[in-house]
């Protein structure tokens, strides 16, 4: 049921996405045509690639969420860390795009029309993005969704281009500063370059089957020490895929206890392991005790 209502957060997330990128890109089109801010353009272009941003977003959630079947045994995690390297590069791309046309206004300063429907149109998207975050912010929280995590970062994104043409047409029109529009594109692109590697880092990690972190790997093994008839541990293996996480080990028991007695002892650890990850598959390897494992596989 859990996995159920973890499916349905996210589809409802990625639509919601999807709604208020077409509603911000209509409202921004027309302030850019009014008022030939730069700036404006840079957060027009912004949200015009987030809008090809949630288009992949959404397909990629409804794919992960489709269940393992013949072909795919693991499931179809992936499809969300290869979202999230197509947002990253479409990210790049616009700021690659506002940096150009940043520099181009440098040199040609233009006079920004119409300042105050500017501010009227970035005070409405901002509200419009804070509230899309937040909801974005409550469905990462329950869901662990890498897709709508990446999703929320180009939002994050947008929230700091929003108070930079805010700021560029207040200083461009109130303080006569003309080069502030261009400039305050350029800080916005450099903002936006981050946040891409941030996205392409961490969709990367999952494609390449990353383990978890330290502090992750070092509770599992607690967790499986701390079982008296568990002698050693090794060979832990750990990797996340989409809302999955994959947890393998060997566990070293006395040699001289039964297959029976082996098997309910795992059962035991692997409970304990499953009650911290409860979204984990977990396999588990049984070794007697005392028998010197090959070098690849006694590395922890």
């Amino acid at each position: 049921m859990a996995d159920t209502d973890h499916g349905t957060l996210m589809r409802r997330a990625a639509m919601a996405s999807l709604t208020v990128t077409v509603f911000l890109i209509a409202l921004k089109f027309a302030a850019y045509i009014m008022t030939d801010s730069v700036s404006m353009l840079a957060s027009l272009a912004d949200s015009g690639l987030d809008f090809f941003a949630s288009i992949i977003n959404l397909v990629a959630v409804r794919s992960s969420l489709t269940p393992p079947d013949r072909e795919h045994r693991f499931g179809h995690g992936k499809a969300e860390p290869l979202a999230g390297l197509a947002q990253g590069a479409f990210i790049a791309g616009s700021a690659t795009f506002l940096i150009v046309e940043a520099v181009s206004r440098l040199t040609q300063p233009h006079r920004i029309e119409r300042e105050t429907l500017g501010l009227v149109v970035m005070g409405i998207s901002i509200a419009a993005t804070i509230a899309l975050v937040t909801y974005q912010r409550m469905v990462v929280a329950r869901t662990e969704s890498l897709a709508i995590s990446s999703d929320r970062s180009h939002y994050t994104s947008d929230l700091v281009t929003n108070i930079g043409v805010v700021v560029s047409l207040v200083l461009s029109t109130q303080f006569g500063w003309v080069h502030a529009d261009p400039v305050i594109a350029i800080l916005i692109a450099l903002f936006l370059a981050w946040t891409s590697w941030s996205v392409f880092r961490v969709s990367s990690d999952q494609l390449m089957d990353h383990e978890l972190p330290d502090e992750d790997r070092m509770k599992i093994k607690t967790l499986v020490m701390r079982h008296a008839q568990v002698r050693n541990l090794h060979d832990l293996r750990t990797r996340t895929s989409g809302l999955n996480t994959f947890i393998q080990f060997h566990i070293e028991l006395d040699a001289d206890i039964s297959l029976t007695r082996a098997h309910e002892i795992s059962d035991a650890v692997e409970a304990d392991v499953m009650a911290a990850y409860p979204k984990a598959e977990i396999l588990i390897h049984q070794d007697p005790a005392g028998i010197e494992m090959p070098a690849p596989l006694a590395k922890v």
